[in-house]
């Protein structure tokens, strides 16, 4: 009867282990540099899919809209749209909704809810920002406390 027997390397965020009889793991380690190079790649593939992921899923879900004010009101109504967001991040998010306009069209309809109150815009280090009108918490203040 053998000694079941291990080994156990890593190699940054990630660690293996190879377990078997002695005379097992040695072949498999005489392997190792070949095995580690597939690993390394499943592992590649694995982070990628979960950075995709995560990026698609980072922006809220909305349903689909009639207009491009509509869309953005939606936006800023998710717990998404609670901290202030750039110009950009809406276009994105729009983006990952399916939902296209062009930049222009977009910073058109922005203004336009300023101008309508269902809207506030200020400008930060980052540029113009925008939130709903009427309730929501800028910079950790309520805007109804002003």
């Amino acid at each position: 009867m053998e000694i079941p027997f291990s080994f156990r390397v890593k190699i940054g965020e990630y660690e293996i282990e190879i377990s078997g009889t002695r005379d097992e793991v040695m072949k498999t380690f005489e392997e190792l540099p070949r095995l580690m190079e597939n690993v390394q790649k499943a592992f590649e593939l694995t982070k990628n899919k979960e950075t995709a992921q995560s990026a698609s899923s980072a922006f809220p879900s909305i349903s689909s809209s009639s207009s491009c004010s509509e869309a953005v009101l939606q936006l800023l109504a998710s717990d998404w749209g609670r901290q202030p967001k750039t110009l950009t991040e809406l276009g994105k998010a729009l983006k990952a909704n399916a939902v296209h306009y062009p930049s222009t069209t977009l910073s058109g309809v922005l203004a336009w809810l300023v101008r309508k109150n269902k809207i506030k815009r200020w400008k930060t280090d980052k540029g113009y920002v925008y939130v709903l009108a009427g309730g929501r918490p800028e910079n950790g203040k309520n805007s109804s406390a002003r």
